[in-house]
C-alpha cells in the first residue's frame, strides 16, 4: 500500500512496509509469472523482505548476493566503497577525500561480515546458477547505487540471459545510470520523486534481522 504524506508542503509516496512494497513490485513483474528461468536475487538484508514477495507470486526460485557498504567515516549510512565475500572494492569519487588505509581496514571488516552473511543465510547451500537465466534483483531501495552496481557486475560474471533490477525508489541520477547497465529497472516511485533517503519513503523501515532472511529463505527460525 503507498500513502500520500506532505514534505515541507511537498507531496512524498511512502509504503506501509517493506511487504507491501514487495506485493507491488511483484504485480508490476506479473508477466514473468511462471517463467522457468526466472531467478529473483534480493541483496540482504532489507532487499529478502521485497524478494520473498516478488519470489512467491512470480512463483520463482530466491536467492541473494551479498554486498557490503563502506560508510563515509562521519556518515556511516553515506556508501563511498561497498566490497563483498570474494574482497572485490568499488568505491566513488567520495572516497578520495578518505585515507586510503582506512578504507581498507574497512573493507576487509565488511569482507568479513559478507562471508559471515553467506555462510549464515545459505546454511550450506549452493547459490544458484544464473547462467542463462532471467535475474530480478530486488533491494528495498537504491540510494548511491554503489551496492547494487557491485551486485550487478557479480551477477553479470554468469552471464545471464537478461538483468531486471526491481526497487521501489532511487534517485533520478542513479536510475539513469542502472539503465544502461541492465536490460530493465522497474521502480513504484518515479526516480524524480525521490526524496532524501530510501527510509524516508516507508513508514516502517525498522532493520530487518538475521531470523527474518533466515525464516523467508528456508522457513527456519533461529
Amino acid at each position: 500500500m503507498q500513502n500520500i504524506q506532505l514534505i515541507n508542503n511537498m507531496p512524498m509516496l511512502t509504503f506501509q512496509n517493506r511487504e507491501a512494497a514487495g506485493k507491488l513490485l511483484a504485480e508490476k513483474l506479473k508477466t514473468y509469472a511462471g517463467n522457468s528461468k526466472v531467478v529473483v536475487v534480493s541483496l540482504p538484508r532489507g532487499g529478502v523482505v521485497l524478494g520473498y514477495e516478488i519470489a512467491q507470486a512470480l512463483h520463482a526460485p530466491h536467492d541473494i548476493v551479498v554486498t557490503r557498504k563502506i560508510g563515509y567515516p562521519e556518515n556511516k549510512e553515506f556508501a563511498i566503497c561497498v566490497t563483498d565475500a570474494s574482497g572485490t572494492v568499488l568505491c566513488s569519487s567520495a572516497a578520495e577525500s578518505v585515507d586510503s588505509g582506512w578504507i581498507q581496514e574497512e573493507a576487509q571488516r565488511q569482507q568479513a561480515e559478507a562471508v559471515r552473511r553467506e555462510e549464515v543465510y545459505r546454511g550450506g547451500n549452493p547459490p544458484i546458477n544464473l547462467s542463462g537465466k532471467i535475474v530480478i534483483l530486488v533491494d528495498d531501495g537504491i540510494a548511491t547505487g554503489l551496492t547494487i552496481t557491485l551486485a550487478i557486475t557479480a551477477i553479470k560474471e554468469q552471464q545471464p540471459e537478461k538483468i531486471i533490477v526491481a526497487t521501489p525508489v532511487m534517485p533520478q541520477e542513479v536510475y539513469k545510470q542502472l539503465a544502461s547497465q541492465v536490460d530493465s529497472v522497474v521502480t513504484l516511485i518515479p526516480p524524480s520523486a525521490f526524496q532524501g533517503s530510501v527510509g524516508a519513503h516507508y513508514a516502517d523501515f525498522a532493520p530487518v534481522k538475521d531470523e527474518q532472511v533466515l525464516h523467508l529463505l528456508h522457513g527456519i527460525h533461529k
